[in-house]
């Protein structure tokens, strides 16, 4: 969130003098953001945006500090898919230069369990990346890392309970920053990976997975396939498999409501509107005061 904003922060604040800077930051960023997309978010949802843009600088400060290009943008364009279609890879890190080494960095809102976990995955998207850095500058690269920047539950725990003393022993069992192992041996075969995949959806070759996969936990996380994928998915509130998982999921209480915007009736927009709004403005159940 810092699109447009002089986002330099003095090295020499204390640790207060440096929450109320980020504050002040993060709340002029919010306000631009949102008179250009017209869209607000509830107090609770900031206030949860901005803890992590507090606990993420609180922990990484260090790399922060250290970052020498921001937000760089890899392309690599004119490749071919297996059917011959033409398609562009395109990428953006962060770049720390020290010690005539060069670090790249790939920020991902994904938690680091899950990221060590699937590691093979990330693996194959940052050699990719190396790939490319070495094509458009010439220049080597000794290290490539991922940030996972989501709450481990027991921060996030800490966080809602207001704890300082938890959120103090959670922070320090945080390991947010995960090393990547540069490998240049697969690049040409994950290219040719992401070439069938665009050919798969160029094509409509593809079909939701059964409701029964949506319910299974991935590696690395208690959550399901529904949570960890589907939620980031934008075609979720027209998805049958989705659909069918969310109204098995919810409560009678709220199933008659929650059928009439998944169901048949009514426009997309008014769908994702009134599940936009209500996700916004409901705390979680341990939060609501009786």
């Amino acid at each position: 969130m810092t699109d447009g904003l002089d986002t330099t922060l003095p090295l020499d604040l204390t640790e207060e003098q440096m929450e109320v800077q980020l504050r002040e930051m993060f709340n002029e960023n919010y306000a631009t953001l949102k008179l250009e997309s017209g869209h607000a978010m509830s107090p609770y949802i900031t206030e949860i945006a901005f803890q992590q843009v507090l606990r993420y600088w609180q922990r990484l400060r260090d790399v922060a500090e250290r970052v020498t290009d921001t937000e760089v943008r890899l392309t690599l364009p004119e490749q071919r898919t297996p059917e011959g279609r033409k398609y562009t890879i395109e990428g953006v890190v962060d770049i720390v230069r020290e010690d005539d080494r060069t670090i790249m960095y790939d920020i991902k809102t994904h938690d680091a369990d899950y990221v060590r976990a699937n590691i093979n995955e990330y693996e194959k998207q940052l050699n990719v990346y190396a790939h490319i850095w070495h094509g458009l500058r010439g220049e080597p690269l000794d290290e490539t890392a991922i940030i996972a920047t989501a709450f481990p539950e027991a921060l996030n725990e800490a966080i809602q309970r207001q704890s300082e003393a938890l959120i103090a022993r959670e922070m320090k069992r945080w390991e947010p920053l995960i090393p990547i192992p540069l490998d240049q041996s697969h690049v040409d075969s994950t290219i040719r990976e992401f070439g069938g995949v665009v050919d798969l959806i160029e094509g409509k070759a593809f079909a939701p997975p059964p409701v029964e996969r949506l319910k299974e936990k991935l590696p690395g996380t208690r959550a399901p396939f529904a949570v960890r994928v589907c939620r980031n998915c934008d075609a979720r509130f027209s998805c049958r498999s989705y659909r069918n998982y969310a109204l098995a999921a919810s409560s009678s209480r709220i199933e008659f409501k929650f059928s009439e915007f998944y169901g048949d009736t009514g426009s997309e927009p008014e769908r994702a509107e009134w599940i936009a709004v209500n996700l916004a403005e409901a705390p979680p159940p341990d939060l609501v005061q009786v």
